[in-house]
């Protein structure tokens, strides 16, 4: 049998680049891209959309949790309320986020993960790099949860490993899967204290990684909502048990 000679592998890469986006021209001209948001042709997400997010404001924000209005008197992260989540402190370095919650970041996350729209992963990633310190660019390893097998099967993909991979590029990181399938129940209709009797003991490393594979020694997990911060507390619990020196967090959208 013949082998491929460079410059037959070069006329098929470049045959397959024109016929995708051949195909790309069609779809759009059949079904335009839409905002989000206000359903305006063009872009995943508008311009004007994207200026009027309810952006959280560094100087007001908690500086350890990220909590909007926490920077003298965090409602989120003082001893009373993680004494209700059997903390004494978070467990995490830092975590940062982008906009609070409400029915536009709602709305950008409902369509990425529940309608498949995966090109906001891109958009989201741009967010959380814009509002995460300088000096996290530099050694972390972007993480994330996984979602539920039973999620995976529902939508076909994973909205946080593509998130997290979406930001890796924009870190000029790696992305790296730390953590196995949770096998739980979904968070979202879930209070606070059947969230955490939901997260126990479901959020596991790797077995691969507690048999001896280095683990990175900073790493930043990424996800979606913060909403009671269960997942991403049992998350950062796991990697410091396991030896990883600093965890940080970053999300799109804050529940206070």
């Amino acid at each position: 049998m013949m082998s491929r000679t460079p410059h037959s592998t070069h006329l098929r890469s470049a045959a397959r680049a024109y016929t995708h986006s051949l195909a790309e021209v069609f779809a759009e001209s059949i079904w335009p891209t839409r905002c989000a948001l206000c359903d305006k042709p063009g872009a995943v997400l508008c311009e004007t959309c994207r200026l009027n997010l309810p952006y959280i404001d560094y100087w007001k924000a908690c500086v350890r949790c990220g909590a909007p209005l926490g920077k003298i008197q965090c409602s989120e992260c003082n001893p009373v309320t993680l004494q209700q989540l059997g903390e004494k402190a978070p467990p995490f370095a830092r975590c940062v986020c982008v906009s609070e919650f409400n029915g536009a970041s709602s709305a950008i996350v409902t369509t990425y993960k529940d309608r498949g729209e995966r090109r906001l992963a891109d958009e989201i990633a741009c967010m959380l790099a814009e509002v995460i310190p300088p000096e996290w660019f530099h050694g972390c390893s972007i993480s994330f949860i996984p979602a539920t097998r039973r999620a995976l099967r529902r939508r076909g993909f994973d909205h946080a490993e593509l998130l997290a991979e979406k930001l890796a590029q924009r870190m000029d990181s790696s992305s790296v899967a730390l953590f196995d399938p949770p096998d739980n129940k979904d968070q979202r209709t879930l209070s606070r204290s059947l969230r955490f009797a939901n997260m126990d003991e479901s959020i596991r490393l790797k077995e691969g990684l507690l048999l001896g594979k280095a683990l990175p020694q900073e790493v930043l997990l990424v996800d979606d909502v913060y909403t009671t911060g269960v997942s991403l507390i049992t998350a950062c619990k796991a990697l410091q048990n396991a030896g990883v020196e600093n965890v940080y967090c970053a999300t799109f959208a804050r529940v206070w």
